[in-house]
């Protein structure tokens, strides 16, 4: 059940962000957006970067999570890396207006970091950091840590997508932010 969730969870962000957020020019403020912002300025690869931030952030995850979220983390990489490669490949763009893009694109990643989360697994994107504050500070909400992380990664794409952009952007991370913090709350009360 375990790597089931796993495999559910990077099924549902990969694919949020594939089909809707990055062919929609959608920032979300997490490791994929600031993979795309990243490769407007140096001419990189989105998925390349976000691969390299993704194996950066699977070292952090071991140094300072410990093996008890490493070994489910190393394959929610491998399943993140994969799917979103694959999605991403297939150049496939939802048309949907712009707002409905952003909502569902919200709830279906919060859904999904919720996923991996209960599974004792990051997705090893800027999850990693919100977890580490936690395990240092129980106080430290993880759900709002990510949505901090994500509105500063949001200002950095500014200059690169607008304003209105960005504003999407900050929809989306409070929809994330504000479905994952359901699920996590929903889960602890059950």
């Amino acid at each position: 059940m375990k790597y089931l969730k796993i495999i559910l969870g990077n099924i549902l962000i990969t694919g949020a962000y594939a089909f809707i957020t990055v062919p929609n020019h959608i920032i979300n403020g997490g490791v994929t957006s600031f993979s795309l912002v990243l490769s407007n300025w140096i001419n990189v690869n989105i998925a390349i970067l976000t691969n390299l931030f993704t194996i950066l952030l699977l070292g952090i995850c071991y140094v300072f999570l410990g093996k008890k979220y490493f070994s489910s983390s190393i394959f929610s990489c491998l399943c993140y890396m994969t799917f979103f490669d694959l999605f991403h490949s297939m150049n496939i763009k939802l048309n949907m207006p712009i707002i409905l893009c952003v909502i569902i694109s919200g709830v279906l990643v919060g859904i999904g970091y919720f996923l991996c989360l209960s599974a004792k697994s990051t997705t090893v994107g800027f999850d990693v950091v919100a977890l580490i504050l936690n395990n240092k500070n129980e106080r430290i909400n993880v759900a709002f840590s990510m949505g901090i992380i994500n509105s500063i990664v949001l200002s950095s794409g500014i200059f690169t997508y607008g304003l209105l952009s960005i504003i999407y952007g900050f929809i989306f991370t409070f929809l994330q932010s504000s479905t994952l913090n359901f699920c996590l709350k929903k889960s602890k009360s059950k």
